[in-house]
């Protein structure tokens, strides 16, 4: 069963914005999110319209190019991360709503720089918690 995730900034306007709306397989209990804004208003609703999340995330800390969300027990856990090898096969939500896995990540020890890769795929129709042969995720 696939995963629609509602992100929004809770920053700006009388109900914040939006940031990305993704559709995932279902299950993922992570994922990581590019550029996520401080105040982050986290939606997680099943292809049934079952509410999985719904939370708060907020930044604590200094930003990052990505922010790990970790659902865990109807929670929500916020990190900011620098990811090594642990987390390749991750998903990673896009502003606007992409959704790619990251396949490689790599940065200078003082944070000044950083290059990574994402791979994306899709197939028409969405079927449910599909993913192409030989692709890595982790869940």
């Amino acid at each position: 069963m696939n995963w629609t995730w509602n992100l929004r900034s809770r920053d700006g306007g009388m109900n914040g914005l939006e940031f990305a709306r993704a559709t995932t397989a279902g299950g993922f209990s992570r994922v990581l999110v590019h550029a996520a804004p401080a105040s982050l208003h986290v939606e997680v609703v099943a292809e049934d319209d079952r509410v999985v999340l719904r939370s708060d995330a907020d930044r604590d800390g200094n930003y990052s190019p990505l922010t790990l969300l970790e659902l865990s027990g109807g929670a929500v856990r916020r990190s900011e991360v620098w990811p090594g090898p642990e987390l390749h096969g991750v998903p990673v939500l896009l502003p606007g709503g992409e959704v790619g896995v990251l396949t490689s990540w790599e940065h200078a020890e003082d944070h000044s720089w950083w290059r990574w890769s994402v791979e994306f795929s899709n197939h028409t129709g969405r079927p449910a918690d599909w993913q192409p042969p030989g692709q890595q995720l982790q869940r």
